[in-house]
């Protein structure tokens, strides 16, 4: 079932999936009917429950999702949902941040309150997580060295030794990350501006990088434009898309059509 993308219910599609058989998820769900999802609702809870289930140990889910404000008030179920991801088995890795670096629909000065051009992106993990970070920031001290110690028991006495210590040109990025928005966030045509809620690819990208290995795994169960399945296929990883809409699976028919030797579209 590697390298395809299921057309139906991803509740019911994930539910023919064995136990511990992915090794990562992405996905960005439909949130607070802010999105058209041709009618589409989905079941929260089931899904999140099939995600630990079919996830293995030591794999990571990345839940990228925003709030809506209703009546003054943010509804708050970008972490109701965290919460509850944590209550069924999974760690809250990290709680990051995907700032866009532009908004369509500034605050007008008269209002009360910020714009906002954020989402959440919640790392859940099951149990310790493979990771590797992504080291693009530049140290202030990166090449110089100087002499730390370290202190070892043997037996009952204390025994000191020194070393020297070089300070690397990067260290890991931090947890905020800025992401173009619109078309200039994307490769290429395939249709992505028939779909209503597409996350940049370099997002997507980092993500993988950051949380899985070459030949494991990715699992996106509301694959929407396709995102997750093209940068999983572009960086030499396996992958699993489920999407209700045949339009939006042609939509990914499309976007990764040149990364494929293999059909897509596979009916359940």
């Amino acid at each position: 079932m590697k390298n395809t993308v299921i057309h139906g219910d991803c509740l019911e599609v994930m539910k023919t999936l064995e136990d511990k058989s992915i090794d990562m998820v992405l996905t960005s769900p439909p949130y607070d009917n802010l999105r058209d999802y041709k009618g589409y609702t989905f079941n929260f809870e089931g899904i999140a429950q099939e995600i630990y289930r079919v996830l293995k140990d030591g794999g990571v889910c990345v839940w990228v999702v925003g709030d809506a404000t209703i009546k003054g008030s943010e509804t708050g179920t970008s972490f109701k949902q965290a919460l509850y991801f944590k209550e069924i088995g999974f760690n809250i890795h990290d709680t990051m941040i995907y700032k866009k670096n532009t908004s369509t629909f500034p605050a007008r000065k008269n209002s009360n309150r910020y714009t906002s051009i954020f989402e959440y992106m919640f790392v859940f993990s099951k149990g310790i997580p493979k990771a590797n970070l992504i080291c693009d920031k530049k140290n202030k001290w990166g090449g110089h060295t100087t002499w730390g110690n370290t202190w070892n028991r043997k037996g009952d006495v204390l025994i000191k030794s020194d070393h020297k210590i070089t300070f690397p040109e990067y260290s890991p990025r931090e947890n905020i990350w800025e992401y173009k928005v619109g078309r200039g966030a994307f490769s290429g045509k395939g249709g992505i501006k028939d779909h209503p809620a597409v996350f940049p690819e370099k997002l997507a990208e980092d993500h993988i990088l950051s949380w899985s290995n070459e030949g494991d795994i990715i699992l996106d169960p509301m694959a929407g434009s396709g995102t997750t399945l093209k940068m999983a296929k572009k960086n030499n990883r396996n992958y699993i898309g489920i999407e209700t809409s045949q339009e939006y699976i042609d939509i990914i028919n499309k976007r990764i059509l040149e990364y494929l030797t293999t059909p897509l579209n596979k009916n359940l």
